[in-house]
């Protein structure tokens, strides 16, 4: 059943046209991607469906009473509004029970609240949507809490929108751009959300791990066209090629036959006046058929690269720290010509402070770093590109050089480079703010490459450049003899340019690995499920030792004896005693518990209750509390082990 149907749709801006007569539609639970080059209007094309912006011509017809979800890749917030209020506006009535319960909650000294919306739950049986909403913020890494939304950072806005989205179970979902920003696990968490999930789905992304596992069909809009592929991306990657080649070779017929036509239309005038009419007419379509190029727009990525000597970085006993939070402890490191090393780790843990670190744009708090004589370095950051929104695309390049020399002593002007990046004809004297989000990325790109460097180190570069300037620059990238770091969220890239990593895994450890994003994913869920099954089994040796400590009481209370001391603990020596290092470490359990769980309760109360114009770091909070739920855990199961065997003596 179709739940949005596009009819007609067309959309220009000024003198260029984005789309033109597009027409689709969405089936119930069907999941869609939508790609294409940066700045043809895929964003544009979003906020038509949701009604932001209006097209030229057509119309967009939705099933009567469908309820549409949208997320945007920036999330644009309401001011003054709290993150619980925003979180649970919604014009379902449980979820506005839940909201007065958890306010109610949240404010102790109103207990008339609290039992108004105790009633209200009850009334309604609001408390499996309670229960959803905490998994959907478990599973987003947010907490529960009353807190401002302005306190928050920008992953945990995008969290923040993608966890509204899924607790308001809407029937279509539109989403732009929806792994920017999220780190690996959240990435993988929201791959298998959205593949189950029952609502119809149409998403951009560039991600292709994304595309690969979550769709079940593509639309590519190229050339004002939009192209279908009832399939995945690799089904997609197959059938693409399979089109352009038919294209190619038709491409081929109409020049052969525009030279035919083109030889007969020169004959001489005396001749003209007995020519076909109608053959004459068709000239200009076959001479337009002959000129079409096949997939324009192909990004063409090259430099020179210069020297690299044999010292290029060196890291010795790096330590870094902001406050409390140590970002690197004690780091050692030689980056050798031809690593190719990925940056992974949880958002917030300083894989972006390493990088500044390397360039210099901050300092070491201890041990030192040495960079090479010959090292020329190219950083792209993730922030936005500094550039003037009032100048022109090609004075950008011209600030920089009017010449770029190549490999093999070619140059090539600003123009022809802004050529080579997809920057054509009018475009190059385009304002900067005209620009879409992409096409200022991939300007950037070409800026930072501009500089010849032979150290390259990428922040995040995959973040809103579409898939055809991700691919040109993996091409580019295979071919790179210099060192390359790299952070990133998109494991498609990750796996195809990297073969090392540094796993960032918080309090300033950092872990060499030597292998790819899948590879240590792979080894990070077998170490999980080999820790589950051993906290499995101490839980069902600890029911075991329950069980026979009852039953032997039992015994003994029915026959009028005390219970025997000796009776033997399931895995354990039947006289099992605490070593001396061993009660030393039960008393130490004793002291840290209360200290761990009481400051897990003081994080809390922050999130609750944020002291007034103070600054917290609600990222490293939340990472702290995740944490000390994992150290408490560990130590409540080292201490049940401990608690089996006797005192020590």
């Amino acid at each position: 059943m179709n739940v949005l149907s596009v009819e007609g749709l067309s959309k220009s801006l000024g003198e260029r046209t984005l789309f033109e007569d597009l027409n689709f539609g969405l089936q119930a639970g069907e999941k869609v991607a939508l790609i294409a080059r940066n700045g043809t209007g895929k964003t544009s094309l979003l906020r038509i469906l949701v009604g932001e912006e209006s097209p030229d011509r057509g119309q967009v017809v939705y099933r009567k009473g469908l309820r549409l979800g949208y997320v945007d890749q920036d999330p644009q917030f309401p001011a003054g509004v709290s993150a619980l209020d925003w979180l649970l506006d919604s014009p379902l009535e449980t979820l506005r029970a839940v909201l007065a319960y958890e306010h109610a909650s949240w404010r102790p000294h109103e207990p008339d609240a609290l039992t108004h919306a105790l009633s209200e739950m009850e009334r309604l049986n609001a408390w499996d949507a309670e229960a959803q909403v905490r998994a959907v913020l478990t599973q987003m890494e947010l907490p529960l809490a009353d807190l401002p939304i302005e306190n928050l950072s920008g992953g945990q806005r995008k969290r923040l929108a993608l966890a509204r989205l899924l607790i308001q179970q809407p029937d279509v979902v539109l989403l732009d751009e929806p792994t920017n920003h999220l780190d690996l696990d959240l990435i993988e968490t929201l791959e298998s959300t959205l593949r189950d999930a029952p609502f119809a789905l149409l998403m951009v992304t560039h991600d292709r791990y994304f595309l690969e596992t979550v769709c079940d069909r593509i639309l590519e809009l190229e050339d004002q066209t939009l192209y279908r592929y009832d399939g995945n991306y690799s089904y997609y990657l197959e059938k693409k090629e399979e089109r352009l080649s038919t294209q190619r070779t038709s491409n081929e017929r109409a020049k052969n036959l525009y030279r035919r036509e083109l030889e007969w239309i020169r004959q001489t005038p005396q001749a003209r006046t007995g020519k076909s009419k109608a053959r004459i007419s068709a000239f200009d379509n076959v001479q337009q058929a002959a000129k079409n190029r096949v997939q324009q727009g192909t990004v063409q990525l090259e430099i020179k690269g210069e020297r690299l000597g044999s010292k290029i970085i060196e890291w010795h006993k790096v330590r870094k720290a902001y406050g409390e939070k140590l970002i690197v402890d004690q780091f050692t490191y030689t980056f050798k010509r031809g690593d190719r090393l990925g940056l992974v780790g949880r958002n917030g843990v300083g894989k972006s402070t390493f990088l500044k670190l390397i360039t210099g744009e901050a300092e070491v708090d201890g041990g030192k770093v040495v960079v090479g004589e010959t090292v020329r370095l190219g950083h792209y950051r993730q922030e936005n590109p500094p550039f003037d929104p009032e100048k022109r695309v090609i004075d950008i390049v011209k600030d920089i050089a009017e010449v770029i020399p190549l490999a093999k002593g070619k140059t090539l002007t600003a123009s022809q480079l802004l050529d080579r990046f997809n920057f054509e004809g009018d475009q190059q004297y385009t304002f900067v703010n005209k620009l879409s989000g992409g096409e200022r990325r991939r300007l950037y790109l070409m800026t930072v490459l501009m500089a010849n460097p032979n150290v390259l180190i990428f922040d995040e570069p995959t973040n809103d450049l579409d898939v055809q300037t991700l691919q040109a620059l993996e091409d580019f990238l295979e071919g790179f003899d210099g060192c390359l770091l790299i952070v990133s969220h998109d494991r498609a890239f990750l796996d195809k340019l990297t073969n090392h990593l540094l796993i960032f895994e918080g309090e300033g450890v950092i872990r060499d690995f030597n292998g790819t994003t899948g590879e240590w994913r792979e080894a990070a869920r077998a170490a999980a499920k080999a820790r589950a099954a051993a906290d499995s089994a101490a839980a069902a040796a600890q029911r075991a030792a329950s069980s026979l400590s009852s039953s032997s009481s039992t015994t003994a209370n029915k026959t009028g004896d005390k219970p025997s001391s000796t009776v033997a603990t399931p895995g354990l020596p039947p006289s099992a005693k605490r070593s001396y290092k061993e009660e030393r470490e039960w008393d130490e359990l004793d002291r840290s518990l209360p200290v761990w769980e009481a400051r897990r309760a003081e994080i809390a109360l922050l999130f609750a209750q944020p002291p007034a114009g103070a600054a917290l770091d609600f990222a490293a909070l939340t990472e702290e509390s995740r944490q000390l739920t994992q150290r408490i855990e560990e130590a409540e199961l080292r201490w049940l082990e401990l608690s089996d065997k006797s005192p020590h003596v």
